[in-house]
């Protein structure tokens, strides 16, 4: 059962400032230890001229947008990802969630995912499916 303020339109954000810490820990958790995340030196010499976070740390970050913004315990039945500009160290990312589609009677939404750095530069654009968690 789905909350009578949930409902398609429904919008919620999240602002997080990507770190350097971040990027390690998630280069320890993953093992994607590709040098344009995590040497300086090699990065300097790519088209991006310094180091960029790892993409699905934004798509981590959508997660949790969506437990912030919609409530604990849904699950994930599916996400789209496009990666349209980089994420740089130490970049701002506002994440932005919109229902845009929802069947209430089985607690099903469709959610519109999409995060930006603070000059309004979309950085991923994408599309969640989720189970939303059923009030007790």
């Amino acid at each position: 059962m789905v909350t009578a303020e949930i409902d398609v339109g429904y919008t919620a954000s999240i602002t997080v400032k990507v770190t350097d810490k971040m990027v390690h820990q998630f280069a320890d958790l993953s093992g994607d230890r590709n040098p344009i995340h995590l040497d300086d030196d090699y990065a300097a010499k790519s088209r991006f001229k310094r180091r960029i976070a790892h993409g699905m740390i934004v798509g981590a970050l959508i997660s949790r947008a969506l437990v912030d913004g919609i409530g604990l315990g849904g699950i994930y039945l599916g996400q789209s990802l496009k990666f349209v500009n980089p994420v740089f160290i130490d970049d701002t990312i506002t994440i932005t969630i919109k229902i845009t589609g929802l069947r209430k009677e089985k607690g099903i939404a469709t959610v519109e995912t999409n995060a930006y750095k603070e000059n309004g530069d979309i950085v991923v654009k994408g599309e969640a499916v989720i189970m939303m968690n059923a009030p007790a």
